[in-house]
C-alpha cells in the first residue's frame, strides 16, 4: 500500500484540527501502523502534544525542524524524531514558520516545493501515513501542503462561529485540486460538540445541504480532559484511554480506516 498522506485543515482557528490530528495519529499507531506526523503551524501545538516543551524549544532554535526541510538544510529523514509512542514520530515546528510566505514568495512563489520534498519521502514507502498539522490560514505556506495532500479532514467545531469560513476553505481545496484527483476531501468531523445546544443541531443541518463532503457519523464533545491531556504533552487516547473524547476519537479513527482501506 502507498503512504497515504493526510491533512487536518480549517482556515478558522480553534476548530480542533491539532486535536484531531495529534489523536488521529496516535490511534493509528496503535493499531500497528507507522506513522509521521509533521508539524506545519508555527504556533507548534502539534510538537507539544508529543514532546515536552524543553525539547521543542531546543528543536525550534536548532535545526531539526519543519522549515529546515523547505529551506533544503535537512531532508525528513534526519528531522523525524520518535516520541513515547512506538511507531509514532515527529518532524517539529518552528516559530520561524512565522516567515515561512516571505521566503517562499523570494522563492518565486513556489507551490511544489514541499511537494518535491515530501512526494520523494513518501515513495520510500517507510510509514503508513503522514499526517500534516495545516496552519490555519490560505495562503502560499497552505497551497504548498494541500498540493502534497492526498486526503483533507476538516474539523468543525459545533459553535455559532463555527462554519465561519468553511465554504472557504473547501472552496480553496477545490482550486488547489484543480482538475486533478488530489487533494480529496475526506469528510468533515465536528468537535467540541455540545449535544445539548442548538446551534449542534443547527451545524449538523448546515452540513447535510453540503453536496458531496462526507460528514462523519462520529461526533468529538466537549471533554476537559483534552486540556489536561494537553498539559501533560500527551493526546488524550494515550492520557486516559477511558476518557469520552479517547473513545470518540477512537471511533473517528476507525471511520477513516474504513473510508480509506
Amino acid at each position: 500500500m502507498k503512504t497515504r498522506i493526510i491533512s487536518f485543515a480549517n482556515n478558522k482557528g480553534g476548530s480542533g484540527k491539532t486535536t484531531t490530528c495529534s489523536n488521529v495519529g496516535y490511534c493509528l499507531a496503535e493499531r500497528g501502523k507507522k506513522v509521521l506526523l509533521i508539524d506545519c503551524d508555527m504556533q507548534m501545538n502539534l510538537s507539544l502534544s508529543f514532546l515536552d516543551e524543553q525539547r521543542v524549544m531546543e528543536y525550534d532554535s536548532g535545526e531539526n525542524n519543519v522549515f529546515n526541510l523547505i529551506s533544503g538544510k535537512k531532508s525528513v529523514e534526519e528531522l523525524a524524531v520518535p516520541t513515547f509512542n512506538e511507531g509514532l514520530d515527529i518532524v517539529p515546528a518552528s516559530i520561524r514558520l512565522s516567515e515561512i510566505e516571505e521566503v517562499l514568495y523570494e522563492m518565486g512563489g513556489r507551490e511544489d516545493l514541499f511537494k518535491e520534498y515530501l512526494s520523494k519521502f513518501a515513495a520510500k514507502k517507510s510509514y503508513d501515513y503522514i499526517l500534516l498539522d495545516v496552519p490555519p490560514t490560505l495562503g502560499l505556506w497552505v497551497r504548498n501542503i494541500l498540493k502534497v495532500t492526498d486526503h483533507v479532514v476538516i474539523p468543525v467545531e459545533a459553535s455559532p462561529w463555527g462554519l465561519f469560513g468553511l465554504a472557504n476553505m473547501v472552496s480553496y481545496i477545490g482550486k488547489v485540486r484543480g482538475k486533478g484527483k488530489h487533494p480529496e476531501i475526506l469528510g468533515i468531523v465536528l468537535t467540541k460538540v455540545n449535544v445539548r445546544k442548538n446551534y449542534f443541531r443547527d451545524t449538523q443541518e448546515f452540513l447535510k445541504d453540503m453536496k458531496d463532503i462526507h460528514i462523519f457519523d462520529t461526533v468529538i464533545r466537549v471533554d476537559s480532559t483534552i486540556e489536561w491531556a494537553q498539559d501533560n504533552s500527551r493526546p488524550v487516547t494515550a492520557y486516559r484511554k477511558s476518557a469520552r473524547s479517547a473513545m470518540e476519537y477512537e471511533e473517528l479513527t476507525d471511520d477513516i480506516l474504513k473510508l480509506l482501506e
